[in-house]
């Protein structure tokens, strides 16, 4: 399956910047597109659900699809499959955070790349 991307270094560990995508409290930091989050857990792991508030003000129904913790996960958006998630650890305090989307919603990398300046600014501010 192809996939369009969008990545960013960030001066910050990567286990502080996954604890950033994996807690649902923080989605609204960094998810331009999110306003709240709604689940009976308090992050992604494999079969989770619940819904997500956009910047509509509609609530749609998500499910985490798969997780590899420390390093990645994925997600269903009203039964699609939408982003993924990614963190590399590349050393010296740094990581490297990169989203992806299907090909066919490649238009949506300008929204991943808003998320992750924004996801790189939340993180480097903790520091």
């Amino acid at each position: 399956m192809r996939h369009a991307k969008a990545s960013v270094e960030i001066e910050a560990p990567a286990d502080e910047v996954w604890h950033l995508i994996a807690k649902f409290e923080y989605w609204p930091t960094w998810g331009p597109t999110v306003r709240a989050v709604e689940s009976e857990t308090k992050e992604v792991d494999p079969g989770v659900t619940g819904r997500v508030k956009t910047i509509g003000g509609l609530w749609l129904p998500f499910q985490i699809i798969d997780v590899e913790p420390g390093h990645s996960w994925n997600w269903r958006v009203l039964g699609v499959p939408m982003t993924g998630h990614r963190i590399a650890n590349l050393g010296d305090g740094r990581s490297m955070a990169e989203f992806t989307v299907h090909i066919v919603l490649a238009p949506y990398v300008l929204v991943l790349r808003r998320g992750l300046r924004r996801l790189k600014l939340v993180a480097e501010a903790q520091r």
